[in-house]
């Protein structure tokens, strides 16, 4: 007997919307039948493009219909907390963009509501899906293979408010509460252990943007292990997140899907999953999770303890 397909509404038909389009294509028993964006002539040509049939510019509107069964939210982060929300409440699964919230308490009450509501919720923090670092997981899951210090460069050039795609963005991007996100999450992740101690400094304040362009950050797990994380929006050059694994048995570096050892030696993760697409990848366990009724990786959940760490931080920065 086929299984049924899921019907998916996806908000946010920017840079990220089109690469979990990307992704979805790809997967099996997944139809996007609502798509929602800021303008109703772009996304309905983003519509067009990927045979979606539904167009608005309003979530709950996408929500009010009755056959979708979970949403996909790539809107800028200061709605992240709010709109996910507003679709467990509107009875649907969710999974919200990295990251989930700009604030603690907003990332709280989010958790709180998820667990009320019996829906999958998920947030998209894909370094934990990327091909490159499933396979340092899987060596640390084994046992051979233990960090000791994770070195991260976080390096874009947006001196002006664009996105991804070079155009220019209606809402502003943040260091601490999104980029940080990501290596925050991954190096706890990674360790299988809790940061118990975090220090941040930041550069100056843009006049126009209202936040700083560059930041240092260190942590340390409850294991011993150590990160250092330099984040900027100053860089021309290139552009990326690097991450350097240095551990007892081995170094490596890994850029976004690819992965090399500390000699700059290539290393095959093509068959670590059944996609080199990290966000793809993310997508399958998303719904992977909601045909299976179980709790996601990367559930508001588990990523919680990383918002903590950030509101320590800012708290730093603010002091």
């Amino acid at each position: 007997m086929a299984e049924k397909v899921l019907k998916v509404a996806l908000a946010g038909a920017g840079a990220f919307g089109i690469k979990h389009l990307d992704g979805i294509k790809h997967i099996g028993g997944i139809q996007v039948v609502s798509l929602v964006g800021r303008t109703l002539d772009k996304t309905r040509a983003v519509a067009q493009q990927y045979g979606v049939d539904h167009v608005t510019t309003e979530l709950s509107e996408a929500l009010e219909r009755p056959e979708i069964d979970a949403v996909i939210l790539c809107t800028p982060t200061q709605m992240h907390a709010s709109q996910a929300m507003e679709c467990l409440r509107a009875g649907k699964h969710v999974q919200v963009e990295i990251p989930m919230a700009d604030s603690l308490a907003q990332a709280q009450a989010l958790v709180d509501l998820a667990k009320q509501s019996g829906k999958v919720a998920m947030c998209g923090h894909t370094r934990r899906f990327n091909p490159s670092h499933q396979y340092v997981h899987q060596r640390i899951a084994r046992g051979d293979f233990h960090i000791q210090q994770m070195d991260v460069q976080t390096y874009f050039f947006r001196r002006q408010n664009m996105n991804a795609k070079g155009e220019p963005r209606s809402w502003t991007d943040h260091l601490l509460w999104h980029h940080a996100a990501h290596t925050v999450d991954l190096f706890a992740y990674q360790c299988g252990s809790p940061i118990v101690q975090a220090h941040a400094l930041q550069g100056p304040i843009h006049p126009q943007l209202g936040i700083a362009m560059d930041m240092s950050i260190q942590l340390r797990a409850q294991n011993g292990a150590i990160c250092t994380l330099s984040l900027s929006f100053n860089n021309d050059g290139p552009f990326g997140t690097f991450f350097r694994y240095i551990g007892d048995t081995a170094t490596y570096l890994a850029r976004y899907d690819d992965l090399v050892t500390g000699r700059d030696e290539p290393i095959d993760v093509s068959k670590v999953a059944v996609s080199m697409n990290g966000i793809e990848l993310q997508d399958r366990e998303f719904f992977a999770a909601i045909r299976e009724g179980r709790e996601p990786n990367s559930s508001v959940a588990q990523v919680l303890p990383c918002y903590k760490v950030l509101h320590e931080l800012e708290q730093q920065l603010q002091g």
